[in-house]
């Protein structure tokens, strides 16, 4: 008698969240977001959802989000700040929120990317979240430079690219299971944040430009968090 290579059950496919345009991240899995301009991409992924963000950061580390910048994205009160005293702390504490599934993002702020086994921990907790919570909650974890934790399930860079006339960043997809790398840049205008068009790039004229006044505004308003993440 032989046995049956393929299984019955159908393939589900696995349930994503856009945030600019096209792009998308997985729900239930966990995602690193790195580069000067990580907390930029963060807070345009979090508008872009409803209901409460778990932000879990450091003790020991200075920087601290900025009210006044995360409100040109989301609202500041959807918010909880979880701050920690002890390093393993911030991964525990990322893996018991997302195993309840009660919010649907959950980031930590970390000084260095974690090795492959608390990641690991990390997607199942999600994983759990998704089927026994009330939603299927998306983990961010945000590093420095270009990142590099273990068994992501994608990996984004963002780092500050402004010019003369309005703020602009270069984002990056550094890995991803089912997508090739790939750049774009990402423009703030009266809509808010969003991917340019070709047009808008440095080599062509820009048709879509926000307004002198918008532009002020957003230099003003837009910096999110503190110190030396200001500018970004």
């Amino acid at each position: 008698m032989t046995a049956q290579l393929l299984g019955n059950h159908r393939h589900r496919p696995r349930a994503e969240h856009g945030f600019l345009a096209d792009l998308t991240l997985a729900r239930a899995r966990v995602h690193e977001i790195c580069g000067n301009a990580r907390r930029t991409l963060t807070m345009t992924i979090a508008g872009t959802l409803t209901g409460p963000v778990f932000w879990i950061t450091p003790g020991w580390l200075p920087e601290r989000l900025n009210p006044d910048g995360m409100a040109g994205f989301a609202s500041p009160g959807r918010f909880t700040f979880l701050t920690v005293r002890r390093p393993e702390d911030v991964l525990w504490s990322m893996e018991e929120i997302l195993r309840s599934g009660a919010v649907p993002l959950v980031v930590s702020d970390i000084p260095a990317p974690p090795a492959l086994t608390p990641v690991r921990r990390l997607h199942l907790a999600a994983e759990t979240g998704a089927t026994e919570g009330a939603h299927a909650p998306i983990g961010l974890l945000l590093t420095p430079g270009d990142g590099g934790a273990q068994g992501v399930e994608s990996r984004w860079r963002m780092a500050a690219d402004h010019d003369p006339e309005a703020p602009g960043w270069a984002l990056t997809r550094l890995r991803a299971r089912t997508a090739p790398v790939k750049s774009w840049r990402v423009t703030a205008g009266k809509k808010g944040v969003r991917l340019a068009a070709p047009e808008d790039r440095p080599d062509g004229a820009d048709q879509s430009r926000s307004t002198p006044a918008a532009r002020s505004s957003l230099r003003d308003g837009r910096q999110i968090a503190l110190g030396s993440v200001s500018k970004t």
